[in-house]
């Protein structure tokens, strides 16, 4: 199946059109044209589909669920960039190493939704640069990064959403807290005395019975190429604002293949309900403590989506290693690694170690 080129021209002048988060249209650089989405009208009158996970495990996904893409892996870290429209070169924007358009095709599930950027690359850039200044003991070099304003990278991150009923059965113990009264004997102005005291015990007894829940849009990273510790981080999202998919969204920015696939992140989703269970069952079981030995539990109604969210990233290299920050493009929250400056750390010590040391030398004197 050959793959269709997907290009944005200008009305006016022919050149490249990009997204513009601000005005949220298509914007030419060259000479300042704007143009509104072709899709958009259309793609807003189009709900949203779930589509069927025990199906798509089962039996694999029909035709018109997926779609062939040009994707090239990065070297460093091993994300699967797209390339959308012309560009068919770049840096990796998970860890600014050098990339271009590879021959390599893949067969993957269509996206059926995203969240278009919201935070212009201007504005994402100012939420980086104002979290980098509030970083204790960094290299002044992150310092020097920030200053120069170097440009962000827009890059649309692939996400699973799982749907899911549950009900569990489960068996443990209800712990109810007592209090018994000892007598103790305390040293008090070096003379024994006696004292009366409450101290806690815990009755336990065994119970067993049902929880359900219905789950909705537990969101999963589908991708290896970020510390999912970031992304997590950057929540929480507002999926109220998705939209079906339209390639016009992507205009002047990258993407990811997902790398993590539906099975796994099924079982990412399921450890997700687990927890959210587990609560679930502490607080049917009551009491003062709870013991749980034993969850069973049943899925039914299971389905799931295939979405795109808006990251800016940037990567910053510092005695040899990479550090990188993500900015939510809706939201403009920021995470990322942070280098810390030996010197100034031990600068710091020597100073504090300074000032203790007069205080205790002014307290002595005194």
């Amino acid at each position: 199946m050959s793959i269709e080129e997907t290009r944005w021209p200008c009305e006016q002048c022919g050149s490249d059109m990009r997204f513009s988060p601000k005005d949220g249209m298509l914007m030419c650089d060259h000479c300042g044209h704007q143009q509104a989405l072709p899709e958009a009208p259309a793609a807003r009158e189009t709900p949203l589909r779930e589509l069927d996970l025990l199906a798509a495990l089962k039996d694999g996904f029909a035709p018109e669920d997926t779609e062939e893409v040009r994707v090239t892996p990065c070297p460093s870290c091993g994300a699967q960039v797209e390339f959308k429209g012309a560009q068919s070169a770049g840096e990796c924007p998970f860890c600014a190493t050098p990339v271009s358009i590879g021959t390599g095709t893949q067969r993957q599930i269509k996206p059926q939704a995203l969240i278009p950027f919201v935070i212009d690359e201007r504005a994402g850039r100012e939420a980086m640069n104002k979290w980098m200044g509030n970083l204790w003991f960094a290299p002044n070099g992150l310092t020097e990064y920030a200053k120069k304003g170097r440009s962000l990278s827009g890059c649309y991150v692939p996400y699973w959403t799982f749907d899911a009923a549950t009900r569990s059965r489960y068996t443990g113990e209800r712990g109810e807290h007592y209090y018994e009264t000892r007598t103790v004997t305390v040293q008090v102005d070096g003379k024994s005395e006696q004292r009366q005291e409450q101290v806690q015990k815990t009755r336990w007894y065994a119970t067993a019975g049902w929880v359900a829940r219905r789950f909705d849009d537990i969101l999963v990273l589908a991708s290896n190429a970020l510390p999912r510790s970031y992304t997590d981080n950057l929540a929480p999202w507002d999926l109220g604002a998705l939209v079906p998919y339209g390639p016009d969204y992507m205009a002047g920015f990258t993407s990811e293949g997902y790398t993590v696939g539906l099975a796994e992140g099924r079982e990412i989703s399921r450890q997700i309900m687990q927890r959210k269970i587990e609560s679930d069952v502490r607080g049917d079981i009551g009491g003062d403590e709870q013991r749980i030995h034993q969850i069973n539990t049943a899925y039914s109604a299971e389905t799931f989506k295939h979405i795109l969210l808006p990251i800016w990233m940037a990567a910053y290299k510092y005695n040899g290693k990479t550090y990188r920050f993500v900015v939510n493009g809706q939201t403009g929250k920021v995470q990322g690694e942070r280098p810390w400056s030996a010197w100034k750390i031990a600068f710091a010590a020597v100073v504090g170690a300074i000032v203790i040391g007069g205080v205790v030398w002014f307290l002595q004197n005194r």
